[in-house]
């Protein structure tokens, strides 16, 4: 291969001079143009490595993004269900538990054990490690806010069956029908009409036909179921619980056992004379925390006919179901 001659201008002689190259020359210049060339390449390399993503790493930072629009998504589901929960919890101090006479739940109880740093230390690998423990934190603390709500509405549900077990209990009904009744004996202070003493009546005198149909006036136990001594005759005693007990003398006939399960409504004697009795009538008494009460304060007297009648045979469909 011939080299292209060089030439200098000379502005002495003002002529051309040929430029002589020797070899070392020719190899100098070759190789550090080489070099040149190759710490341009170099830096055009790392330039586009650095400045210029490939197709796997903007495949990378998409997800990347999408992940992170994901997490945005569910922190915002988040806290909608934390206002939820919040609303639901207020409810719960302010309206159900008041209602059942249970006290609120303090704060500091719905609000502690939540997590510590090490519960999290799994994610501080991760790049997006702030959006993700903050996710987890906060599903974290509403899981151990609605486990806490979620005791409180078992507490709730519990106090929901007492209270109606309670409102069953009550001796809230007349034991005859209103349209039996012919003659009614208050209770209080009185001359008594066979043994001339003025004493306490420590229940009513409902007057009705001979063997007029009495029933429980809530639900409960049969306590005793005899003969008694103290005047009445034969007569039923019934333990309500919740401190109430009811007691059904001068009976003709008692249709209960001891031990037996009542509930309001079921029939359970026929009006008699038994006892110190002039007259067929029901002597009825209700205790409350052992003391004698008027049961006029306890049953509904404005209970219509019909409801009356509709009571007792629901009372009655429930007694004959349980023997089938």
């Amino acid at each position: 291969m011939k080299l292209k001659s060089k030439y200098h201008f000379n502005p002495e002689s003002l002529n051309f001079v040929k430029v002589e190259f020797s070899y070392e020359d020719l190899i100098r210049r070759l190789f550090t143009y080489s070099f040149v060339s190759v710490l341009i390449g170099i830096g055009l390399f790392l330039l586009a490595f650095y400045l210029i993503d490939s197709p796997h790493v903007k495949n990378l930072n998409a997800k990347n993004q999408e992940i992170k629009f994901k997490y945005q998504l569910l922190n915002n589901r988040i806290s909608s269900l934390s206002e939820k929960l919040v609303q639901i919890q207020n409810n719960d101090n302010s309206v159900y538990r008041p209602f059942f006479e249970a006290a609120p739940i303090p704060v500091s109880i719905r609000t502690a054990g939540y997590g510590g740093v090490k519960d999290y230390a799994e994610f501080e690998e991760y790049e997006n490690k702030e959006v993700i423990i903050s996710s987890y934190q906060r599903l974290n603390i509403i899981t151990k806010q609605l486990y806490v709500q979620s005791k409180s509405y078992d507490e709730v549900t519990k106090l929901i069956k007492d209270k109606n077990r309670m409102l069953s209990s009550i001796p809230a009904i007349q034991p005859i029908k209103k349209k039996d009744l012919t003659a009614f004996g208050p209770f209080g202070m009185r001359m008594h009409p066979i043994l001339k003493i003025y004493r306490l009546h420590a229940g009513v005198d409902l007057c009705a036909p001979m063997n007029t149909p009495i029933y429980a006036a809530g639900d409960g136990i049969v306590t005793d179921a005899k003969y008694g001594r103290g005047g009445l005759g034969y007569y039923v005693r019934i333990n309500h619980s919740y401190g109430f007990e009811t007691v059904y003398g001068h009976l003709n006939k008692i249709l209960v056992t001891y031990g037996q399960r009542v509930k309001r409504g079921d029939l359970i004697a026929l009006m008699g004379s038994t006892g110190i009795s002039q007259v067929s009538h029901l002597h009825y008494e209700v205790h409350k925390n052992g003391s004698p009460v008027n049961p006029v304060n306890y049953y509904f007297e404005d209970l219509s006919d019909e409801d009356y009648e509709r009571m007792i045979q629901i009372s009655t469909n429930e007694l004959n179901s349980a023997f089938d």
